[in-house]
């Protein structure tokens, strides 16, 4: 699966994935009350409302980019409806040819772990059909428990063709009360990096294995460490843009040759028509058109950084 994202990323010159993470004070008026004069003041209008806002960026930015991460507690808020919405927006977005990542961040061990994995990675058979429940391409991975947590993944990964992302150095400010603890004389993300070293070396496809590693931009000097650590390893870089990640701090998670990382942006694209320079050009309705254009000065600005 990582050499279909690649494929993906280089023939759109686009290392970005969009951050799908609606959260209904994004979403336009005009949007709610649609949903809301159908379907009255309750959850399924809340996640209708989410969903045709989803729809409408992706239809305005699909051509630009090569995947979107949507994070499943933005849906799961909204219940079962919301979890209803994650999947159809995971189907529409195939249907755009787009890879999707899971932002899932499941965890856990043996049997529990391997159901986690078939819910979003792969099939399950009732009766004498098979179904794929959420059908991500890739998803995010906690890796907290240890193997016993992630084998799991990278079994449904070799079986069905699909990736992970383990977190490595998140890009949340708290991150480092547990990551950068000092253990044998390194932080705790080090050893982390080496067993997605180890993890991944079952599951390589090409130079790339399908488990990859989250690291944030919020934090250039580890990703750079991190990057040496694990070279064959693709990177998934959240906290550019809204959370203070900047581009000209990307190109160490980067390798010599351009590729080995994709950089996300979520409130920044989705909520351009919030922002500057954006709000001024672009109002409400055409909140879609403010996202595209947030997407190519996105490109411009990392592609002129790497």
């Amino acid at each position: 699966m990582i050499s279909k994202l690649i494929n993906e990323i280089v023939n759109k010159k686009a290392p970005v994935v969009v951050g799908l993470d609606p959260n209904l004070k994004f979403i336009p008026e005009h949007l709610k009350k649609n949903a809301t004069e159908e379907k009255g003041e309750t959850l399924e209008a809340a996640a209708a409302a989410v969903l045709a806002f989803n729809k409408a960026i992706v239809d305005a930015t699909y051509d630009l980019i090569p995947a979107v991460k949507p994070q499943i507690a933005m849906y799961e808020q909204f219940g079962i409806p919301g979890l209803i919405a994650y999947k159809e927006i995971v189907d529409y977005c195939h249907e755009k040819g787009l890879i999707v990542i899971g932002d899932v961040k499941r965890g856990d061990i043996g049997s529990t772990s391997e159901s986690y994995a078939i819910a979003h990675l792969g099939e399950i058979t009732v009766g004498n059909k098979t179904y794929r429940p959420f059908d991500e391409d890739f998803a995010t991975v906690n890796p907290y428990l240890g193997t016993d947590g992630v084998k799991p993944f990278v079994d449904i990964c070799n079986k069905c063709d699909k990736g992970i992302f383990v977190l490595v150095k998140t890009s949340n400010p708290s991150s480092g009360e547990f990551q950068d603890k000092d253990m044998e004389g390194r932080p705790l993300y080090e050893h982390v990096a080496d067993k997605v070293c180890e993890w991944g070396a079952e599951s390589m496809d090409g130079e790339y294995s399908n488990v990859g590693a989250v690291v944030g931009a919020t934090y250039p000097a580890q990703g750079e460490t991190a990057r040496r650590l694990m070279p064959h390893t693709y990177i998934l870089v959240p906290g550019y843009g809204a959370q203070g990640g900047k581009a000209s701090d990307l190109k160490a998670f980067f390798n010599k040759d351009g590729l080995g990382a994709i950089v996300n942006s979520s409130r920044g694209i989705i909520a351009a028509y919030t922002k500057e320079p954006y709000k001024d050009r672009f109002d409400a309705l055409h909140f879609a058109d403010a996202s595209r254009e947030a997407v190519k000065d996105m490109l411009e600005d990392i592609n002129g950084a790497i």
